[in-house]
């Protein structure tokens, strides 16, 4: 099984983490079973940015990106050339570094 190993994150995992996650998962189910408690204010339906990650290592083992992910990433807080969106990111054979950006841009957040 791939490792999922995320950044510290100064909210959601202040040390880090290191996971363990099933090929066919995709990145935000693997960090919410994990207690890494990843925004996504769209219920994972590709219809906001709030669960925006970027991958540090392991890109090249992911699915593509859709058309419409890569609308709502254009819409995202500090996007960079390694930016996915969590919800629709599966995650392949490949051991991935992950960092959560320190914001979101979710006008609605109902947990701050």
């Amino acid at each position: 099984m791939p490792q999922l190993v995320f950044l510290p994150h100064e909210e959601l995992c202040p040390e880090g983490m290191v996971i363990e996650a099933e090929a066919g998962t995709t990145i935000c189910d693997a960090a919410l079973e994990n207690g890494i408690e990843i925004e996504h204010a769209c219920e994972k339906s590709c219809a906001c940015t709030t669960c925006h990650v970027y991958i540090r290592e392991g890109m090249d083992s992911l699915n593509e990106n859709s058309e419409d992910e890569d609308d709502m990433l254009d819409k995202a807080w500090g996007l960079e050339p390694d930016s996915r969106l969590s919800c629709q990111t599966v995650v392949g054979e490949e051991d991935l570094i992950i960092e959560i950006p320190k914001y979101t841009i979710n006008m609605v957040s109902e947990n701050h």
